[in-house]
């Protein structure tokens, strides 16, 4: 699944932890752009970088692939930095003879002639509906010897995904209790878009409305009401709704619409060149975060400076399909890209096998692949999350940097409160929260969640590489990692409903954040 931008249940109770603070809009909401020392901000110190190391300088262009839900490549801070194939046209030709028609800005493996896939299931469920045309309507008595191990996984997968849709019942409920005073409180002001004054005139007796009302009076004073209850109220609803209507509904099939041989995982081509999709705002958000332009005066500064954007579209709204990420690997690293950036993740694989030939295609290509750690708040120690370095086979990815994601305060909320993190498993941490970027229609707009650190190391890699073109995947790794700044403070950790103080630096293999300006340093001297 995309990484959503934090846990919508998350955000949707704890409002007021999501309040930003006034020095973010004064410095434009470029907060990971910034530096601890100058800017007070645990940020990568690209400014400081561009300002002190890379003036006068010339790199070369580097492709980096977005690997995501699409990109709208018309956006006024994206569209001077989107990749163009050059020996493709739109003229409903294979042009340049890669298996791939009128691939002129990308791939989109979620498509076909007669459209695009926008939601599909969780792995979860898949694999319960897969069980179940073997299983369903038997109990153990029926079941033979050779068949009892499988039968036992799906029973607890079962339990597992009815647990699911419980829970998300229950909090659909919840956001529409919610929802339901907001829209009783607006009724009384009598507004269609009221404003802060409009709710401090307003009596309230009942707590919950007393709380609604205090938290709508200071949000008001940073965004439009329309903004605020699309964006919060709105969009919980929505999220659990399609929770129980797609991600968790067996009866939900999606893969129709491309039109593939699913079975068969070896098959490459197929899709459509639409890669904007039918909703394209997690992967324009990743990509306005790596290389948004900086110097065309509008909107934000990305991270890195001379690089071309190629979007490939393997992730829907749910979790995306083994078959299309291995293919998506391997379609961008033929394209040239030097880096390739995974906004997405999952708890289970079905084709692991699939995703790590495609992995070690990359490998064999001098490819660094970016990951994101995941939003669940899990220790990747314990919990798995895929795709990951590990091969099935043995061995791993030595050119994969997994990234967890990082607030702004260089205190015991350093760690994003939603991150997964994992001692051997986390590469680095980097700034994930309250993140401003590109979303559709050239307009910007703040997400948090690993999937925003993830491409703030896919620009830092993307700067290295640019600047220091001879240096191999692995060494851009090998640089990012070693320059981190470390952070030998506890931190606080939510686990099973217990809050912890763990030492930052027990949380990834590094212990630190990921810093451009101590990289470039660095790599100056390999």
């Amino acid at each position: 699944m995309n990484i959503k931008s934090c846990k919508v249940r998350f955000i949707f109770i704890s409002f007021i932890f999501f309040l930003i603070p006034s020095f973010l809009f004064a410095q434009k909401l470029n907060w990971q752009n910034l530096d601890l020392q100058k800017d007070g901000v645990f940020g990568v110190s690209t400014e400081r970088a561009y300002k002190e190391l890379l003036k006068n300088k010339t790199g070369v262009k580097v492709k980096i692939a977005v690997l995501d839900s699409g990109i709208d490549i018309n956006h006024e801070d994206l569209s001077a930095v989107i990749w163009k194939n050059d020996k493709e046209q739109k003229n409903g030709a294979d042009d340049d003879g890669n298996g791939y028609i009128d691939d002129v800005n990308g791939w989109n493996f979620l498509g076909s002639s007669i459209g695009n896939v926008n939601y599909d299931n969780l792995e979860l469920t898949r694999l319960v509906r897969s069980y179940s045309e073997v299983f369903r309507g038997k109990d153990s008595t029926q079941i033979k010897t050779s068949q009892r191990g499988e039968y036992k996984k799906y029973i607890d997968l079962k339990s597992k995904l009815d647990s699911k849709k419980v829970e998300a019942f229950k909090e659909l409920a919840s956001a529409s209790a919610v929802k339901f005073i907001v829209d009783s409180l607006v009724e009384v002001t009598g507004k269609k878009n009221p404003k802060s004054k409009d709710f401090k005139a307003l009596k309230v007796m009942d707590p919950s409305e007393e709380y609604l009302v205090s938290f709508l009076i200071q949000q008001l004073k940073k965004e439009r009401f329309s903004v605020l209850y699309d964006n919060m109220f709105q969009k919980a609803v929505d999220y659990y709704k399609d929770q129980l209507q797609y991600h968790l509904n067996e009866q939900f099939y999606s893969r129709d619409t491309v039109g593939d041989n699913y079975a068969n995982v070896n098959e490459r081509f197929y899709g459509n060149s639409d890669v904007s999709g039918p909703d394209a705002l997690h992967g324009t958000h990743v990509a306005g975060i790596i290389g948004a332009s900086r110097t065309n005066r509008k909107g934000i500064k990305g991270v890195a400076d001379n690089v071309e954007i190629i979007s490939v579209r393997c992730v829907p709204n749910g979790d995306e399909r083994d078959k299309d990420v291995a293919n998506s690997i391997r379609y961008a690293v033929d394209m040239g890209a030097k880096i390739i950036n995974m906004s997405f993740g999952k708890s289970y694989s079905t084709d692991k096998n699939a995703v790590d030939e495609a992995v070690k295609y990359a490998m064999s290509k001098d490819v660094l692949l970016v990951h994101a750690a995941g939003n669940d708040n899990k220790n990747l120690e314990e919990e798995f999350n895929f795709p990951n370095r590990f091969y099935e086979d043995g061995g791993l990815a030595e050119a994969w940097l997994e990234v967890g994601a990082s607030s702004w305060k260089a205190d015991s909320t350093l760690k994003a409160s939603f991150s997964n993190y994992g001692k051997t498993k986390v590469d680095v941490f980097a700034p994930g929260y309250a993140i401003n970027s590109t979303v559709p229609g050239s307009k910007y707009e703040e997400q948090s969640g690993t999937s925003m650190a993830a491409p703030v190391v896919s620009g830092v890699a993307g700067i290295i590489r640019s600047y220091y073109p001879k240096l191999s995947a692995v060494q851009v790794k090998e640089i990012i990692m070693k320059s981190c700044v470390p952070f030998n403070q506890e931190v606080i950790v939510e686990e099973k409903s217990n809050t912890l103080k763990l030492n930052f630096k027990n949380l990834s293999v590094t212990g630190g954040i990921v810093n451009v300006y101590e990289a470039l340093k660095l790599a100056e001297t390999y």
